[in-house]
């Protein structure tokens, strides 16, 4: 408690022909790191003589190519899985997602799993390769048809045979889209060109320009294109049509009726086999992630002709479990040495070790950055503040019902498939129920609601309301609050770094950085009790001379910069009044609304009662939207710059075991 697990460092030498089995039973069980020992295999002189960096499993490249072909097919046949249209299916899958179905699998030897996942692709794709082949052909001809539409609506008003208008050996067609002012243009420069041209031109359906059919013998087409081209004319492709626009217009409609009928039950066929190959896809890929993991894992280690040797790191409390599994797996053919870390030169991961209820707030610390392996755990205090603050920046009872009620439902729905969505479930239940006690001894629930529209007075108190704590009455006491919970708040920080230094062996690091703070505030609570309790005495002269003697301490341990920590470290007690500022504006903004509404539903006639609802409704969801995020961030801003700032360090690497990340599928009889 309030420190990261403690660590052992294993190194383990086994055959050549237990590697794998040894490998395969630590990826499953999940329990020891292995870190990668070739580099420093290559590097140290001594090493070398006894060991050559290991290389991966020659199936590696097999393994790979499969995984990247698997992907892509799950990937294709997801999009084309039938999925539920709007809304309700929408919140539906938020609030009670389907839990994931495992596939049941065997623990295949990696050629019995490159061979099923070459035949099971091929089996799917002996039934999609057509389908997709026969989608590509529909929507080629269905391109095709829309450009011949859009052509047949253009020259509408031309009522000929478009095939009259195929390019000969001596005279071209060309039909397009032309601006009015750039067609007169056109027209006048006709005559720069040449005289061999004819020009037809109707109207276009498009406001502003001109359709145009211009025949020319073919010597001039380049020329007069150029020209067109500058004028920022529209070309239409009219070659291989066949009929008048309008016939070619009912065609065309139908045709691409037919295709999408054809595209739809294609469609349908493939969202079948989505069905049938999708759950089976997921957990073969899954299977091959984990293959290739433990192919990899090799060029990590060491070997000699006959045997493999690895490190790694495991936790304390599962040290037995992994010396279990490797003594197991080899047949007791391996050789297991157990040392402690040594803190000044191995790089050692952290993993934190919490009670349960502690555990969701993990995910917070990690996000700042692991702590070192010898200093404090801050989750423990994390998980008992972090909801307080929470609460105190919202300090509404109604917000807080409702931030509860969302809370749980992720928990009980998204979290059902995610341990970080479960967490931030559990951490909004946890915040919404301080937010609740808070705002019902300070008087807010929704602003004041109960008071304005249900006890009929707005200067009441609703029952729950410690009366020297009424936010709407007294915020000077709740700004006491916050401070003395502020000042409460960076000494535990200060204690956790001095302990962090005196470990160390840090001292004067303690004195000038932590200690320092205690003999200031103790030099302004002896000043302070001696004048306002005795008017002065001995007690004040006490703390005049405590005060003095920080100042020293400051300027020793820093320098004349030390004195300027002092309003860094005021400005950190200050910063805590941020809990009152924003405790009275959810409450001062849901009772705004309040107000807002009466008025509405009072001043004005027949429409008032229907829209002051609208404004209630939709000025406190926006308030609670706003306020519960910016809760949030400043509850997290607390304790990553004012709190941490005191005492953490951090930068260490997070204990990540070789685990096998099993999502979609079970291992039959494990």
């Amino acid at each position: 408690m309030f420190k990261p697990a403690r660590m052992k460092k294993l190194r383990i030498i086994t055959l050549d022909k237990y590697a794998d089995s040894a490998v395969n039973a630590l990826h499953e069980a999940g329990l020891v790191q292995i870190e990668d020992i070739s580099e420093r295999i290559q590097q140290d002189a001594e090493w070398r003589q006894i060991l050559k960096p290991a290389s991966s499993s020659p199936f590696t490249g097999k393994i790979s190519s499969l995984l990247m072909k698997t992907t892509g097919t799950v990937d294709f046949l997801q999009s084309m899985a039938r999925k539920e249209k709007g809304i309700l299916p929408m919140v539906k899958g938020f609030i009670n997602p389907p839990p994931i179905e495992k596939v049941e699998v065997e623990d295949l030897a990696v050629k019995d799993l490159i061979k099923k996942a070459e035949e099971t692709l091929g089996e799917v794709e002996s039934e999609t390769k057509p389908k997709e082949e026969k989608l590509s052909q529909l929507e080629s001809s269905k391109t095709e048809l829309e450009n011949a539409l859009n052509v047949a609506r253009n020259l509408i008003k031309f009522d000929l045979d478009l095939s009259l208008l195929e390019e000969s050996d001596y005279v071209s067609f060309i039909s397009g889209k032309l601006s009015a002012e750039s067609y007169d243009n056109f027209r006048i420069d006709l005559n720069d060109f040449t005289d061999e041209i004819i020009v037809f031109d109707e109207e276009s359906e498009q406001k502003g320009f001109k359709t145009l059919i211009i025949v020319t013998l073919k010597e001039h087409t380049d020329e007069v294109l150029g020209h067109l081209r500058k004028l920022e004319f529209e070309r239409f492709e009219f070659s291989s049509l066949e009929g008048k626009p309008m016939e070619i217009i009912a065609k065309s409609e139908s045709e691409i009726e037919s295709i999408k009928a054809e595209k739809e039950s294609i469609l349908e066929d493939l969202a079948d086999i989505s069905d049938k190959w999708l759950k089976q896809l997921m957990g073969l890929k899954e299977q091959l992630e984990i293959e290739k993991q433990r192919n990899e894992i090799f060029s990590s280690f060491g070997e000699t002709e006959n045997t493999k040797m690895f490190e790694g790191w495991v936790t304390e409390k599962k040290l037995e479990d992994a010396q279990a599994t490797i003594d197991k797996s080899t047949e007791g053919h391996s050789i297991v040495d157990v040392t402690d870390p040594d803190v000044n030169n191995d790089n050692i991961p952290v993993h934190l070790d919490n009670p349960r209820f502690a555990k969701p707030y993990e995910m917070f610390v990690h996000m700042y950055s692991p702590p070192d392996y010898r200093e404090i755990d801050p989750t423990i205090l994390m998980a008992i503040v972090f909801p307080f603050f929470f609460g105190f920046c919202l300090t509404e009872a109604g917000y807080g019902i409702v931030d509860a009620i969302v809370g749980y439902i992720i928990f009980r729905g998204m979290g059902k498939n995610s341990k970080t969505w479960a967490s931030l479930g559990l951490i909004m239940v946890a915040c919404g129920v301080w937010a609740i006690i808070l705002g019902l001894v300070t008087n807010s629930l929704i602003g004041d609601f109960i008071p304005r529209f249900i006890m009929g007075d707005s200067q009441a108190m609703i029952p729950t309301t410690i009366e020297s704590i009424n936010s709407f009455a007294h915020p000077e006491n709740i700004l006491i609050i916050a401070l003395v919970v502020g000042v409460i708040h960076l000494n535990m920080g200060l204690i956790f770094g001095t302990y962090n230094n005196l470990v160390r062996g840090d001292v004067k690091e303690a004195l000038g950085a932590q200690i320092v703070w205690f003999v200031l505030e103790a030099g302004v609570i002896l000043l302070a009790t001696g004048f306002l309790l005795f008017g002065g005495g001995l007690l004040m002269y006490a703390g005049i001379g405590v005060l003095l003697l920080s100042i020293i301490m400051l300027v020793y341990f820093n320098g004349l910069f030390g004195i300027m920590d002092m309003s860094g470290f005021l400005g950190n007690v200050l910063s805590y009044a941020r809990l009152l500022a924003l405790c009275l504006s959810t409450g001062g903004i849901a009772t705004t609304v309040n107000i807002l509404t009466g008025i509405v539903g009072d001043m004005i006639p027949f429409i008032g009662i229907i829209i002051a609802p609208i404004i209630f409704i939709g000025g406190q969801i926006a308030n609670l939207a706003f306020q519960t995020l910016g809760a949030f961030i400043n509850s997290l801003r607390l304790h990553y710059v004012e709190y941490f700032a005191q005492f953490y360090i951090g930068g260490s690497q997070k204990f990540r075991a070789f685990r096998a990340k099993r999502k979609y599928t079970d291992l039959g009889g494990k």
